[in-house]
């Protein structure tokens, strides 16, 4: 397989092999295997073993390969995070993790079991209309769910971006981001100035989030898997791709989901309902929380744009893209830059 981005390693199945015996014995033997497509930063392949098996092996960048900053260790952070659910919220379906392992040659891997189900995205794209309102009540239900583990820092694990407070842990991701569009000479369609003095503005509501919840932060239609139910309709049956995972406001995880789009101008979507049905607290989409979640898309689409030169895509090659993302991140800033109209205004 010729890797889609500078990110992916190029595979044979001889190599698959080599690593699935380095987790679980010289024995081992691969009936079938072959790469899985969708994803831009790890190299993913699924394998059939003799012992009937479905397994998933993900292979980290190669040694060397420019990252943004909190992608460092991302294998060992989605084995935590697996790991993590399958303890603190068993009623989410996420793969089980049979081996993490590295490698002088290959450097770090993971394993773990194959869920069943096609995600979201490949639903899509099949053609055929299809009613995945289920699937998304689902998703909302499993977020709620993850929302109620709570851990003892804000932002990400591992020595990357965090802090005591959400505030704290929030500028220094932007701060970490910026510090990748700088080293990658990403030309970004707001100054970092900017930026840093509308998070400066806007801090006091990110002071209004006390409690790290575990979020799963990159729940887009291709990280969700589905099977049909009863009636033929798809529902949730796995949330996969973990290791982008962090500790912070619970309304982050809802940007993810509903992208390109603003879930609080949809308060009937099925993914809110299930979440409000579910819940431990109620689920206010009120003038604080749609200036977070203003924030929060405004982190994503920068995020989107810094990491197109680790994913060998630019400006001139991907012209609809960045310019995609400027006209979104353009929309929240003008959001932003508008007039705080406080609880207590009188006109």
């Amino acid at each position: 397989m010729t890797g889609v981005s500078p990110t992916q390693r190029p595979l044979t199945t001889g190599e698959v092999t080599y690593l699935l015996r380095a987790s679980f014995g010289a024995g081992t033997r691969v009936r079938d295997c072959g790469a899985l497509t969708g994803g831009g930063y790890a190299t993913v392949w699924w394998a059939l073993l003799d012992d009937d098996r479905r397994v998933v092996l993900k292979v980290a960048p190669p040694a060397g390969t420019r990252l943004l900053r909190y992608e460092h260790g991302l294998c060992a952070a989605e084995a935590r995070y697996f790991r993590l659910v399958a303890e603190r919220a068993p009623e989410v379906p996420v793969p089980p993790v049979l081996h993490h392992g590295a490698d002088p040659a290959y450097g770090e891997w993971l394993v773990t079991g194959m869920l069943p189900g096609r995600s979201l995205r490949e639903l899509a794209e099949v053609g055929a209309p299809v009613d995945d309102g289920p699937a998304r009540y689902d998703l909302g239900v499993a977020l709620a769910a993850l929302h109620r583990v709570t851990g003892d820092r804000f932002g990400y694990d591992g020595g990357r971006a965090g802090g005591s407070t959400w505030r704290e842990a929030f500028t220094a991701m932007l701060d970490a981001l910026l510090a990748d569009a700088a080293d990658g000479d990403v030309r970004l369609p707001v100054s970092a100035d900017r930026l840093r003095a509308l998070v400066g503005r806007h801090a006091d509501v990110l002071d209004e989030v006390r409690r790290p919840a575990l979020l799963h932060f990159d729940c887009w239609d291709g990280n969700v898997l589905t099977e049909p139910g009863p009636d033929g309709r798809p529902r949730l049956s796995g949330l996969v791709d973990g290791e982008r995972f962090l500790h912070g406001d619970p309304l982050l995880d809802l940007v993810s989901p509903l992208l390109y789009r603003r879930v609080e101008d949809e308060p009937e979507h099925p993914l809110l309902r299930g979440y409000r049905s579910a819940a431990a607290e109620p689920l206010v989409l009120d003038g604080s929380a749609r200036r977070r979640l203003g924030l929060y898309r405004l982190h994503l689409y920068l995020l989107m744009t810094v990491e197109m030169p680790s994913r060998g895509m630019t400006a001139s090659s991907h012209p609809q893209r960045h310019a995609r993302l400027a006209t979104l991140l353009d929309a929240e800033l003008a959001a932003l830059d508008k007039p705080v109209v406080r609880p207590d205004h009188r006109p």
